[in-house]
């Protein structure tokens, strides 16, 4: 008995001490997201273990972990029609509102969702909740795509599955099927998915055989560049819940399929040093310097090695490929961009890339609109069902579903 009594203040203060993280002072919920952030990286950190054993690969293990434990939760579904199908040989599910007296067309949104290209499904009920309240609040057909995920695939499969089904959908016969206005069409998603949506549409933009295009598109928090894991944001943020900036170089060598022993040069910019001539031309399109308003860019410094590995380049060419790097596309593409929504949380690395990324497109004349949180994290927006129910995420779902309500 006495034992016990030592034992558990023991067990009490070695679990304190791995919850617990030195969080902003803005952070909306923070016992929460760091109780959130300590259970990811146990199961990452079994995960890994498993994967180590050789018993199976790590990201299918942990999405197995995360569909267990999606599902627990039930999200009522009962006036949204909700069906899933196959768009040219794509998985979707497609999120239908009753059709009202005198309606003829209704607007809609397609939606790819996130999970570092590795985890998540159309199908969990985190986005299976976003996608329905979507469609309830704007009376839209909210199509979701479940495209192919890391390790069965990677890039540019999960490129090629969202272009392919997006094509699809937009199909002047398939529209009519489900009742949709040509016109009044966006394309979303968040995280990778943004990575995913923000490439289909400017793929989209320079297909001369299309003849509908998407009306608008709405990003967030996307992943949009492997070029500098130095800037502010990812120097600031490093160790931020639920993305630290080595977890997001692990998405990108898994998604490229590359080799974990690359993680060190990457962070340190060895890919993108200045006698890197591959990378050489893309510079001017990622200089933060000047693409970054000075609240964001604080004292934090450029890191430009002198010498690199252009190697790195050459075993990983997807690096600088503008449909896995969208932030590093030329001028004239970014001319043919539709209208654009960007939500930024402040505690993000991945902050700057889509603020870059707005600057990238206004600089080239389109309208943008940039809707920043200074006390949100990344992820945060599908995080409103209990137990990961968060105020941070229901305060970026309304203002993103009130932008497209006001657009689209």
């Amino acid at each position: 008995m006495r034992a016990a009594w030592v034992l558990l203040p023991a067990l009490a203060a070695l679990s304190a001490y791995y919850v617990y993280l030195p969080l902003p002072g803005t952070v909306s919920d923070p016992w929460k997201l760091m109780l959130l952030d300590a259970t990811f990286r146990a199961a990452q950190q079994t995960c890994h273990l498993i994967h180590y054993l050789r018993l199976s690969h790590h990201l299918i293990v942990l999405n197995y972990l995360i569909c267990t434990f999606d599902k627990l939760k039930s999200v009522s579904s009962e006036d949204i029609n909700i069906t899933d199908t196959v768009f040219d040989g794509v998985e979707v599910r497609v999120f239908e509102p009753p059709a009202k007296r005198d309606e003829r067309l209704k607007r809609s949104v397609i939606y790819i969702h996130g999970g570092g290209w590795a985890l998540a499904s159309a199908r969990t009920s985190l986005y299976n909740n976003l996608c329905r309240i979507m469609a309830q609040s704007l009376n839209a057909v909210v199509v979701s795509i479940e495209y192919r995920l890391v390790p069965e695939v990677c890039f540019p499969e999960q490129f090629h599955d969202a272009l392919r089904a997006t094509k699809h959908f937009l199909q002047p016969d398939v529209l009519a099927e489900y009742s949709v206005d040509p016109s009044r069409i966006a394309i979303s998603g968040d995280s990778a998915g943004g990575n995913l949506a923000a490439a289909v549409c400017q793929e989209l933009s320079k297909d001369e055989h299309l003849t509908i295009r998407p009306k608008l598109q709405a990003l967030i928090y996307p992943v949009l560049q492997a070029f500098d894991f130095n800037t502010p944001s990812y120097q600031q943020n490093m160790n931020m819940p639920v993305l630290p900036r080595y977890v997001m170089i692990n998405y990108w060598i898994d998604y490229f399929n590359g080799n974990y022993d690359l993680a060190h040069s990457l962070l340190i910019n060895n890919h993108t040093a200045l006698d890197v001539g591959q990378a050489l031309s893309f510079r001017g399109r990622l200089n933060w310097t000047s693409l970054l308003p000075s609240s964001f860019k604080k004292n934090y410094k450029p890191v430009i090695q002198t010498t690199g590995k252009a190697e790195i380049i050459q075993e990983i060419p997807a690096l600088l490929d503008v449909r896995a790097v969208p932030l590093l596309a030329e001028n004239e593409t970014l001319q043919l961009q539709p209208k654009t929504y960007i939500l930024t949380c402040e505690n993000d690395v991945l902050r700057d890339d889509g603020v870059m990324y707005a600057k990238r497109l206004e600089n080239a004349g389109v309208e943008v609109t940039l809707d920043h949180f200074d006390d949100c994290f990344h992820g945060c927006m599908i995080f409103t069902i209990w137990p990961t129910d968060f105020s941070a995420g229901v305060q970026t779902r309304n203002s993103y579903i009130k932008w497209l309500d006001e657009n689209l």
